[in-house]
């Protein structure tokens, strides 16, 4: 089954929604921001980082950086989008959850994809939603993924870049059964047709693995929608990737999108391994209750440390 990503069109265009993210420990620096583009009236992507504020757990189970770009009419796209990603963190970081971490991710899609498939077939106004979903977790110089859709993860390391989630598109398919090469699948009028998608259907194929590479000192790693990949190619992100700091990458990354046309919604989450915690951001600290097993009454804080705008 194919599910064609509906680019809409719209009259007024929204301002910029900046969602910058940074950490201070596990010495790593991320900036997450979104984009409406330049078309588009609605903004259906989701970005976030999540670490929790338990060592023990922090140190088992990691930080989490996800991008997920919904779709479907209306706002229904937003929801999928947003659902995806509170599920996702949720059930990954709930207590007794599974230790092995590919396998908790892989479940934590799981049930992801059956909320967001359930609503959209008990509510009218959500048939047809569905989402695409990329997750990273770091956890000390490992770098964990799950993956459905298109929205793509790099590693980049000396630099070079590496894609490290492989596309769940039509086009993809047909590079994989040699029928085109990847040059071609760039530009293929199909290339935005979905093979696999969270919430379209019951069942939902997630792609889990560990990369190859060690994540060290001065390492940077990219989620991105296809609002941003649809654009640049893969060494035209490696060379904007060897900017200065990571808020300068992902505003270059975003302007150089819409500027190339920015028909889509535009999400980039960036981390970088360093030596030292940054100290001049201004943070505000969310703490958001996680509910643990049915045997537990215990809660667990899920911490996102949000630069603020200048000003605010």
């Amino acid at each position: 089954m194919f599910w064609w990503k509906k680019k809409k069109k719209a009259t007024e265009q929204q301002p910029a929604e900046p969602l910058p993210v940074t950490q201070d420990n596990c010495v790593l620096k991320v900036v997450v921001k979104t984009d409406v583009g330049n078309v588009r009236k609605n903004n259906e992507d989701s970005g976030t980082f999540v670490k929790i504020a338990d060592e023990g757990v922090n140190s088992s189970k990691g930080c989490m950086l996800l991008v997920a770009d919904g779709m479907g009419g209306h706002n229904a796209g937003e929801v999928a989008s947003k659902i995806a990603m509170e599920t996702i963190s949720e059930e990954y970081f709930k207590k007794n959850s599974d230790t092995d971490i590919e396998k908790a991710l892989a479940n934590s899609f799981v049930t992801a994809n059956k909320r967001i498939f359930s609503m959209s077939q008990t509510d009218a106004s959500f048939k047809g939603m569905g989402t695409t979903c990329t997750v990273l977790v770091v956890t000390g110089s490992q770098v964990y993924f799950a993956h459905a859709g298109d929205t793509r993860a790099y590693f980049l390391k000396d630099n070079q870049i590496k894609q490290i989630t492989e596309d769940h598109t039509y086009v993809q398919q047909l590079v994989n059964n040699g029928d085109i090469t990847a040059a071609e699948a760039d530009v293929h009028p199909q290339r935005n047709v979905l093979i696999n998608a969270m919430g379209t259907k019951p069942t939902l194929r997630v792609d889990t693995g560990k990369s190859e590479l060690t994540f060290n000192e001065n390492d940077k790693l990219l989620l991105c929608s296809d609002g941003l990949h649809d654009y640049l190619s893969d060494d035209e992100l490696a060379e904007a990737m060897q900017k200065k700091s990571l808020q300068e990458i992902a505003d270059y990354l975003i302007d150089e999108a819409k500027r190339r046309g920015g028909k889509d919604n535009i999400t980039v989450a960036l981390a970088q391994k360093i030596s030292t915690a940054p100290q001049t951001e201004t943070k505000l600290t969310r703490d958001i209750e996680l509910p643990g097993n049915n045997n537990d009454t215990s809660a667990m804080k899920l911490t996102r440390d949000v630069n603020l705008p200048n000003g605010i």
